[in-house]
């Protein structure tokens, strides 16, 4: 187990059992009628698909952090969420109660253009063998998770949930849109016609603990993060980032998106999807004098406004969430301050 992962002494994390091939269990009707989704039992069992990644990793933090004892976590390796049969065989053993639903493929826009075929496959299979068996097995309630890239290339800005499906997708990543819009209405054709209790959240861009800091794959807030470091560390005089610097991002700390989860979960059992965002936006030359400040490189930062800017703007309108009550706490630099303590201690080693 990760070392972010060691359980305190009486969190029980369910072994990982042999899974043998079954044939498809009977659709079990009338087990999620109850739309309520009372998180007051910490002992509820609560399978996080996905824990080792970015996103499900702050998940179980902060499922250990408000006292639950149950949680259930397989690898890849121990479970491959593509195998019907394996999942159906992990379902019928386990019966958890809750499921989020954190595990994707997911990489940059190289990657998405080189695998076109594993990103649309890979995300279909993994959502539609855990959403399909969690309804199966009585899952109280299921949370699933995409990303801001479900929206349209030429969005209205910000994004309300209902620009879903109006105009193209950007070209560069639409294999892992599609999957993640399929998604989405996976969890709303449950609900309609099996009244099964599943719901989406669709985060902003995300940072922090355990990003991808590739030199080549990663996101622009980990990259700039990672180039400042080793140009302080090579005693460099410049850093070079593209483009102007004048488009708006908007970022949430992946801790923050934890805390939305738990609160989706505990507040919400609606139809439509809902965005999750800071509200926040900061052009992409303060996102790089706040990282070149925390990371401590002293050197000069150079614009190289030959190269594209990408888009002017991507804001999320994420007023629905805020109306039920939830707000983001992690500012920016603290954040930053954050990610970078985490990215010395277990990148830099």
């Amino acid at each position: 187990m990760d070392r972010h992962l060691q359980k305190p002494e009486n969190l029980s994390l369910s072994s990982s059992l042999p899974i043998q091939d079954s044939p498809p269990p009977p659709i079990m009707r009338g087990l999620n009628n109850d739309s309520s989704s009372s998180f007051s039992d910490k002992s509820s069992k609560i399978f996080v698909a996905g824990h080792r990644g970015l996103v499900g990793s702050a998940i179980v933090r902060k499922l250990i952090s408000l006292g639950f004892t149950n949680l259930v976590l397989r690898t890849h390796s121990e479970l491959d969420l593509t195998r019907q049969s394996k999942v159906e065989s992990f379902f019928s053993a386990e019966r958890p109660v809750y499921v989020i639903l954190a595990a994707a493929k997911v990489g940059g826009i190289h990657a998405n253009n080189t695998y076109p075929a594993e990103f649309i496959s890979v995300n279909l299979q993994i959502q539609t063998n855990v959403i399909d068996s969690s309804f199966r097995f009585g899952v109280k309630k299921l949370l699933f998770l995409g990303s801001s890239c479900i929206y349209p290339k030429f969005a209205p800005q910000p994004i309300p949930e209902s620009a879903l499906l109006t105009a193209p997708l950007e070209p560069t990543n639409e294999w892992y849109a599609i999957a993640k819009i399929a998604g989405i209405k996976m969890c709303q054709a449950y609900r309609i016609q099996y009244n099964f209790n599943a719901i989406s959240g669709m985060p902003t861009n995300l940072y922090g603990p355990h990003d991808n800091f590739h030199p080549e794959n990663s996101h622009v807030l980990p990259a700039l993060m990672r180039r400042f470091h080793e140009a302080k560390t090579n005693k460099a005089k410049e850093v070079v980032v593209w483009g102007t610097g004048s488009p708006l991002r908007e970022f949430l700390h992946v801790d923050d998106l934890a805390d939305a989860v738990v609160f989706m979960i505990e507040n919400y059992s609606g139809l439509e999807h809902l965005n999750v965002g800071s509200g926040k936006e900061v052009t992409i030359k303060e996102l790089a004098e706040l990282v070149k400040e925390v990371v401590g490189f002293e050197g000069d930062l150079v614009w190289d406004s030959s190269k594209p800017d990408g888009t002017p703007r991507k804001l999320m309108d994420s007023s629905k969430l805020a109306a039920l009550g939830w707000q983001p706490k992690v500012e920016l630099k603290d954040g930053l301050v954050d990610t970078y303590k985490w990215y010395l201690e277990n990148v830099t080693q």
